[in-house]
């Protein structure tokens, strides 16, 4: 049966996130003057990345909610377990306004939604919230091309698990044989999707994975401009160098 639908990840899928998150931390450590702790803004960026991970594994299972994990990454970032929760909620805000000035979409996010506009169906989720990302993909522009945006934090379960892609697809009244998922993480996005039944494909921007064809029924590009073809649409997407 057709692709009737693509469900979509939001970070470093169509917003670039790492460009933002860098830039936006070294900006915030620089106002906050914390630089000097870390090193450098390469090393803190990448503790941040790494205290992101593991506080977010404990929300994925239940351990804490998204606004625990939140202010645990600040406490964890800073080696203060004695900050309050309004401590660690004005410290993240203050990076968030950083991080936010840096938001911008992949240059070929916009021409693959309108190539698909007409084709298909199109909706997000997202590891993350609602309140999350409807700000974000409103300030980018783009939250009309979406029917709907669904979020772990008000789901109640988070990819890989394939409840999180069934629910979605029950949201838009089709079956994961229908849906295509497209996002950016190899396990999370690509082998979850392909798991639930959904068409996956994992988008591989940097091409650190070539080759890697394991059977776990991904479908690998490097640039949006091939999932048209991926999903059999017939419309008249440009060449790859149309985004140069």
């Amino acid at each position: 049966m057709a692709i009737r639908a693509v469900l979509w990840d939001v970070d470093d899928t169509l917003f670039d996130y790492t460009t933002a998150d860098r830039a936006g931390m070294r900006a915030h450590l620089v106002a906050e003057g914390q630089l000097d702790g870390y090193g450098t803004a390469e090393e803190a960026l990448a503790h941040w990345r790494r205290i992101t991970d593991a506080q977010w594994a404990r929300f994925s299972a239940g351990e804490a909610t998204f606004e625990e994990q939140r202010r645990d990454r600040v406490r964890d970032f800073l080696a203060r377990p004695e900050l309050t929760d309004g401590d660690t909620d004005a410290w993240f805000e203050r990076y968030l306004g950083h991080y936010e000035a840096a938001w911008a979409l992949f240059p070929d996010v916009l021409p693959v939604l309108d190539a698909l506009a007409a084709s298909h169906r199109h909706a997000v989720l997202s590891n993350s919230s609602i309140h999350v990302q409807e700000r974000k993909l409103r300030a980018l522009g783009v939250r009309d091309r979406f029917e709907t945006v669904l979020c772990a934090a008000e789901l109640g379960v988070s990819k890989p698990e394939p409840r999180a892609f069934h629910a979605a697809c029950e949201v838009l009244e089709l079956g994961p044989h229908q849906v295509a998922y497209v996002g950016d993480h190899p396990e999370i996005d690509g082998r979850g999707a392909a798991g639930a039944g959904l068409l996956s494909v994992w988008i591989d921007r940097a091409g650190r994975h070539a080759g890697d064809h394991d059977g776990a029924g991904r479908h690998r590009i490097t640039s949006l401009a091939e999932l048209p073809a991926i999903l059999g649409s017939d419309t008249r997407f440009g060449a790859p160098s149309t985004f140069r």
